[in-house]
């Protein structure tokens, strides 16, 4: 769990996904040489801050945001949200400005209508700060802030070192309107003709979706994958001794839903394992879930 403690502690919200970024490319290039395949990188120039990685021939991509939900400074310490933030009062943020390092701790007043941050001096507007991550790990759990999506971006990670033919996408923006993940599956569609994505993120842990029971395949949320396909990985799941759990939302949105409003003809599903205390510094996700959730995308990758 080493590496995904690393990535957790990385400040890289929505629009600032570069410290991100800069890790994912040093990593690839320092452990490729191990990997399978050897990937051709895309990144930089016309990519923005999100990195493709093909391997071989690929027919399916897996998207990966590696950006987080966090906080803008405003004035006088005023902050706004990135994303949908759940903390509390008492909440520690960490960030930097030309002054220096920041630790501070978030107001959210009683009627939520104004947050602040308690500092000693007055932050520089348009200050990114998160939450300061305490990570913690027992037999059977993982606990700290941003395993949505640090632990999808650790799963595709995994997937690099044994995937034969297939693309991995690490997109920006998810958390606060999306908007990367369409010109990312413009790019891999007109390019490799890659027609079939795999949405590695984090879902919720609900009255019909507990922990432990196995990595989750989402048949809706806001967006409505298409049957056919969805059916097809569920097929494939229960010919596999894999387990999964199966999802259906109103609310919630991914790549998986810029990718469909995008006028090409391409197909996705959401799968990943399941966290409580979302949003919050304390997200939590079941061991077993993460183990199920890598085993299920190394088999989907390779069969579809």
């Amino acid at each position: 769990m080493q590496l995904l403690k690393t990535l957790c502690a990385i400040q890289a919200p929505s629009g600032n996904e570069g410290a991100m970024t800069d890790f994912l490319l040093d990593y690839i290039h320092k452990n490729m040489s191990r990997w399978k395949t050897k990937p051709e990188i895309f990144s930089g120039n016309g990519f923005q801050n999100c990195i493709v990685l093909v391997f071989g021939k690929p027919r399916t991509a897996v998207y990966a945001h590696i950006d987080s939900i966090g906080y803008t400074v405003r004035y006088k310490n005023q902050l706004v949200k990135i994303g949908g933030p759940g903390a509390e009062t008492g909440t520690i943020l960490i960030g930097e400005d030309s002054t220096g390092k920041i630790e501070c701790s978030l107001v959210n007043d009683k009627n939520e209508t104004k947050l602040l941050c308690k500092y000693n001096r007055e932050i520089e507007r348009g200050t990114s700060l998160t939450y300061k991550p305490v990570f913690k790990e027992d037999k059977e759990y993982v606990q700290c802030c941003y395993l949505d999506n640090r632990l999808g971006v650790w799963n595709a990670l995994q997937l690099c070192e044994t995937i034969t033919d297939g693309a991995i996408a690490f997109s920006c923006w998810e958390e606060h309107g999306g908007g990367s993940a369409g010109y990312l599956a413009k790019f891999l569609y007109e390019k490799y003709n890659v027609s079939k994505a795999l949405i590695s993120d984090i879902t919720w842990v609900t009255e019909g979706v507990p922990h432990g029971n196995g990595v989750v395949i989402s048949l809706r949320d806001t967006g409505i994958p298409r049957k056919k396909f969805v059916d097809h990985i569920l097929s494939l799941a229960n010919k596999s001794s894999i387990p999964f759990q199966m999802e259906v939302e109103g609310s919630g949105g991914s790549d998986g839903t810029e990718i469909q409003r995008i006028p090409y003809p391409i197909d996705w599903c959401f799968i990943g394992a399941p966290e409580d205390n979302v949003h919050t510094p304390e997200e939590k996700v079941h061991k077993k879930d993460i183990e199920s959730m890598v085993n299920m995308y190394k088999y989907l990758v390779e069969k579809l």
